[in-house]
């Protein structure tokens, strides 16, 4: 009996590595060293909150050039639990959610695509009402090319203000956004998204407002669970070549941030990474060397 492929499940395959031999993404991930980063509950705390030394004491060290994981990088799941519980910055907590989510992050590349892999143990569910019925998990990742004021401080927080929808009293239709920001400067986010519920993929980003497609960058984003731990795999192109593609190349570091939307959760009520950097064979808080 002969057996066909699609070039879709071919693709799964070989980006999930189910065991089919590639020459690009990673045949054996367990080889590719892997970083625990720990996403967090962030309650309301947008970039003005952040930067408002009455509210936030570490809004000095900001402005001195720290940033916000170099401060906070041992208390995440602790600050998580804060948030999560109400004790702070949270006007309406939801009953059992997750404060934090220990994620292992991969990336390698093969001189055409770059390969990001995250996996994690799903929490327990919280039981509350499904704010996103369609999608148990959503994950999105931004990118970003040392072009925004402190996004090497505050990665991805450069996007979160007051005013965004889901924010107490804030307007429901208006996106997150950066301040000044515009593509034809580079000030914006490079955005990929997966969805679970239908196997969606998005490729946008964030400048003046959020825009979720329209890139050409991503060539694919799969997602499966296997017990109680989810993996999410993105092939990206290192190229971009989309609009609002951010053009990856060798030996060059980038900012990187991402989002967790455990348990059908919608806009702010996600679980976020504080901001790292990603190096194309080059030194930074995660590494995709060529494989």
């Amino acid at each position: 009996m002969s057996i066909k492929f699609s070039a879709i499940a071919l693709g799964t395959m070989l980006a999930l590595g189910t065991g089919v031999a590639s020459a690009a993404a990673p045949a054996d991930w367990s080889k590719v060293a892997a970083k625990k980063i720990t996403v967090f509950y962030p309650g309301v705390s947008p970039i003005e909150w952040i930067t408002k030394g009455s509210d936030h004491g570490g809004a000095r060290l900001l402005k001195k050039g720290e940033t916000c994981v170099g401060c906070h990088e041992e208390e995440l799941a602790d600050m998580g639990q804060k948030m999560a519980s109400g004790s702070k910055i949270e006007p309406t907590p939801i009953a059992g959610k997750a404060p934090a989510i220990p994620v292992n992050v991969q990336a390698a590349h093969d001189g055409e695509n770059l390969y990001l892999r995250f996996s994690w143990k799903e929490p327990k569910a919280s039981g509350a009402a499904k704010m996103d019925a369609d999608n148990q998990i959503k994950l999105a990742v931004m990118l970003e090319a040392n072009k925004v004021e402190r996004a090497d401080q505050s990665g991805c927080w450069e996007t979160c203000h007051g005013d965004a929808r889901t924010m107490p009293g804030a307007d429901d239709k208006k996106t997150k956004y950066v301040k000044g920001g515009d593509l034809a400067s580079g000030k914006f986010y490079d955005l990929i998204q997966w969805r679970s519920g239908k196997g969606e993929m998005h490729d946008g980003y964030v400048a003046d407002k959020r825009v979720m497609d329209g890139g050409k960058g991503l060539v694919s984003a799969e997602g499966k669970k296997d017990g109680d731990t989810w993996t999410v795999v993105f092939t990206r192109k290192l190229a971009g070549g989309g609009e609002g593609d951010i053009a990856l190349a060798t030996g060059k570091t980038y900012n990187f941030g991402f989002a967790v939307h455990d348990d059908h959760a919608k806009g702010r009520f996600h679980q976020v990474s504080m901001g790292y950097t990603l190096g194309i064979d080059a030194k930074a808080d995660i590494v995709a060397a060529k494989q």
